[in-house]
């Protein structure tokens, strides 16, 4: 009986850390996939309802990124109460999308996704730390590259759902209801697996300040200017495949294929890690995602837009991966300060992309000046660190 009982303790402390990472990948599926990135298949229901028009959605969506830079500046300054953030991320992603069904105008709208924001922004920056920690005192940090995939699936599911709301003619208010008992589903599964109070203490000792070199501030422009590209399409997709095909039933899958490829995208990243330097393959993922952007609109068939989820998407999750792997390259001793730095700018160039898009459609009636802009804004990131300057100690 006792050696059985040994032997089941090792057998749970050898699954403890695919447990860990199992728990955080499926916390960012709800927060992040679901939470945050559900409001863009159902962005053409609410618009076609009449609760939202083109200029009024990116106002929209911009609040909710607005409150993810909140959340996720707080969640990394926060020294109390540091699990309870990451509960009411969690559980707050559930309710608030279930509350999502009440509202029917854009205020209303505005209002649910900047709160919205800020709980996805306390869920990512709080799940990640408690992952990449505990996965480290497992002697198992691979791992958590895997949980970056969480967004994508979350994406690929929410898309998929999204397929199967419009196929079934639902109204917004039946999707969000969907939308929501999927993410409480999932999240009951890993419930009793989440930190307890205590496990995400924060180290009193305070790092050594931190110089801004010439890469540094690149990498920070570049990372922002990311934030910004990959937004509008990231955030429209989906309408613009109902506007150009709206009787067609595949033009609903191109935001599952956004959600597949940045999975695909994190996958080929991790596998080609010895390929070149971080800040090229960065450069090359930020220029195929400026491709992508400009495929979307000037192609004009399904082409166009399946290109544009496939470069852009495929592109999503590995930029983030690259970008803070190239921080920890440049500063090694201020890993988490670069990390809160590079969220920062990630955050302003996604809140800055949806104000472009309601301008622009404000003055033109139309996106495609806007997308014209991120593709631009991709391009520069990527030659930004491209070729790093040769500091002097």
């Amino acid at each position: 009986m006792l050696h059985h009982k040994d032997n089941f303790t090792f057998t749970s402390g050898a699954f403890m850390p695919v447990r860990i990472a199992l728990s955080g990948f499926l916390v960012l599926v709800v927060a992040m996939g679901i939470g945050r990135f559900a409001f863009t298949p159902q962005v053409p229901l609410m618009i076609g309802e009449g609760e939202l028009t083109l200029t009024s959605a990116g106002l929209v969506a911009a609040l909710n990124y607005l409150g993810y830079l909140v959340g996720a500046w707080d969640a990394m300054r926060a020294h109390r109460g540091v699990e309870m953030r990451l509960y009411l991320g969690i559980v707050g992603a559930v309710a608030l999308t279930f509350l999502s069904a009440l509202a029917d105008n854009a205020w209303l709208h505005g209002a649910v996704r900047f709160v919205f924001g800020c709980m996805s922004g306390w869920a990512m920056v709080l799940t990640a730390a408690w992952v990449n920690e505990r996965l480290a005192h497992y002697a198992r940090p691979g791992l958590s590259a895997a949980v970056f995939a969480g967004p994508g699936a979350g994406i690929a599911l929410s898309g998929l759902l999204g397929v199967f709301i419009h196929a079934q003619s639902l109204s917004a208010a039946a999707g969000w209801q969907l939308y929501g008992v999927l993410a409480l589903l999932l999240v009951a599964l890993i419930g009793r697996w989440l930190p307890r109070p205590g496990e995400l203490h924060r180290s009193g000792e305070k790092p050594e300040p931190l110089t801004l070199t010439t890469n540094l501030k690149r990498l920070v422009w570049s990372y922002s200017l990311a934030g910004f590209g990959y937004i509008l399409p990231a955030t429209f997709l989906s309408q613009m495949a109902s506007h150009r095909f709206p009787e067609s039933l595949f033009a609903q899958f191109i935001w599952p294929i956004f959600g597949l490829a940045s999975m695909v995208g994190i996958g080929l990243s991790i596998a080609m890690r010895g390929v070149g330097h971080a800040h090229q393959r960065l450069a090359v993922v930020l220029w195929l995602q400026g491709l992508g952007v400009l495929l979307a609109w000037l192609l004009p068939g399904m082409s166009g837009l399946v290109c544009g989820a496939l470069l852009v998407g495929g592109g999503f999750l590995a930029a983030v991966q690259l970008s803070l792997l190239y921080g920890r390259e440049l500063a090694p001793k201020h890993a988490r300060y670069m990390a809160g730095l590079l969220t920062t700018g990630y955050a302003v160039g996604q809140l800055v992309g949806p104000m472009t898009s309601a301008i622009s459609t404000w003055l033109t009636q139309r996106l495609e000046p806007a997308l014209g802009i991120a593709a631009v804004a991709l391009l520069i990131g990527g030659a930004l660190v491209w070729r790093p300057r040769v500091e002097r100690e």
